[in-house]
Parts: structure tokens; sequence; C-alpha cells
């Protein structure tokens, strides 16, 4: 991305060192003018709420408001969102299945003079959503990606899980395949490692039993429904959690998984070889 020397002057006087309080919209204006003003068209990757539209963050609002056209995962979803704040753009699908076609479409865009946003259904694109492959692709293009952070069930669980250690490792969905998602499930949890995962309401239950199968006493932290209205945060051990969940007559919303590190051990489980 390339700047003139007034834009890099006007971000430097408008630093958070230099504007607080109620000029914090200011700021966030005047940051965008000085993006939307480069020489070259640039991406942003904006991150959305993941449940509570509160949680939608200035800079993401008037990234919105200057970008020519915004790419999303679902323009229905995505056009509910606009709406709610009162803003219309030009949207463009780019899904993860057609994220390379519309990544080369959205290159265009750039290569024409034109801003663009590019949002997922909810939270950051990239993090077990679309947005990774196109941001590959127009960085490769040789235009500037610009990130606009937000809401993340990954960063929302963390938060709250109590248990947090040095290293951290993100896996997200596991496979479908019961035996792949055992397998990998025992690679994890064998590193010592705390892990995050994401799983459906239905899947929720399936990924319980492997885990109280591979280690019953491994401490875990679901956040279902995360930031939505029913939200749910709830811990306890791999059994514990596993018999809490099988006693329910139904599981709705989407879950993420904190699951607790421990010092590397050597699991055996008889199931992870089915």
């Amino acid at each position: 991305m390339f700047f003139s020397v007034s834009s890099l002057i006007l971000f430097v006087k408008c630093s958070p060192f230099f504007l607080h309080g109620n000029r914090f919209c200011l700021l966030a204006k005047l940051r965008l003018k000085v993006y939307t003003d480069s020489i070259v068209a640039s991406l942003y990757i904006v991150g959305t709420p993941i449940g509570n539209l509160g949680d939608i963050t200035l800079r993401a609002l008037e990234t919105f408001k200057a970008a020519d056209v915004i790419a999303c995962e679902d323009t229905r979803h995505t056009l509910e969102l606009l709406t709610h704040f009162g803003i219309r753009k030009p949207l463009v699908s780019c899904r993860a299945q057609n994220e390379k076609k519309s990544a080369e479409k959205i290159v265009d865009l750039l290569k024409s003079g034109k801003n663009v946003a590019y949002a997922s259904d909810a939270g950051t694109p990239g993090i077990s959503d679309p947005g990774a492959l196109l941001a590959g692709i127009v960085r490769d293009a040789g235009f500037a990606v610009v990130p606009v952070p937000g809401p993340s069930a990954l960063t929302a669980l963390v938060s709250v899980a109590g248990a947090g250690g040095k290293t951290l490792v993100f896996e997200g969905f596991l496979s479908p395949s019961p035996g792949k998602r055992r397998r990998r499930l025992k690679e994890l949890l064998s590193s010592g490692d705390a892990v995050i995962l994401y799983e459906s309401p239905y899947r929720i239950l399936k990924l319980l039993d492997d885990l109280a199968d591979i280690d019953s006493e491994r401490r875990i932290v679901i956040g279902r429904e995360l930031t939505k209205l029913h939200e749910e945060i709830i811990g306890g051990t791999a059994q514990a959690l596993r018999d809490d969940f099988a006693s329910r007559e139904s599981i709705k919303g989407e879950c993420a998984v904190f699951v607790s590190g421990v010092k590397k051990i050597k699991l055996s489980d008889k199931s992870a070889d089915n």
C-alpha cells in the first residue's frame, strides 16, 4: 500500500496518543481516509459479530461505508447486517465453493481502483471461514490486504476459559469421519497443548464421546451460542460434559470447545484405530 506524504502526516497526528474519548469516531474516519486515499486499491478483511450486533466495531462500520464493493460469504446474511446499520453497497459473493473464482473477480475490481471489503457470515474471515484463499490470491496479485480486527469465537472462549498456557493449538472443525476424528484428537491431546475446537450442535456429542474415551479426566470448557441470547459457557471433565450433553433433549447452537493443556503424556485409546 502506498501513501502520500500528507496522508502519512495525517495518520501520525491522528494516532491514539493524540485523540481520545468522544473523538474516537473521528480517529476511525481519519485512519480509514488514509487507507482509502492510497494510490493502489486494497482489500479489507473485516471481522463481524458472531451473534451480538453490539460487538461490531466502529472501524468495521467505517470500512464498510468507505468501500466501493463488499464481498461476502453469503450476500443475504451480509445484506441484513448492513441494512441494520443503514449501509448500502454493491455485494459480491465469495464463499468456500467459489472462493478462487470470486477472488479473481475481486482482483479485477482492485485493478480498476475499487477498494473492496470482505466479511464472512460471522467472526473473523479465514478462521474456519472463507477468506484465507482470497487474501492469499489478492496479496500475490500485488495488492495490500488490510486486517480490520473484530469478534472471534476463538478469542472469546479463550478469554473466559481460565486455563491459558504458553501454547494454544487452534484446530477448528475436525473431520466428520469417526476414525479420522479420533486419530486426530489423540494426536492433539497427546501433545499436552491446550486445544480449541469448533463443532456443530449435531456432532458435539460425538466429539465429547471421543474426548471422554481418550482422556475422561481432561478439563474442558464449552462455549455454546457465544454472545447470543442463550449463551452458555460450561466447564468440567470430558466425561462430565459428555454425560451432561447426552442427557439433554436437544442441543442448539454452534459450539467452541477449549481442551486444557497438560504435561506431555502418552495416551491409549482403543477406539482411535477404528
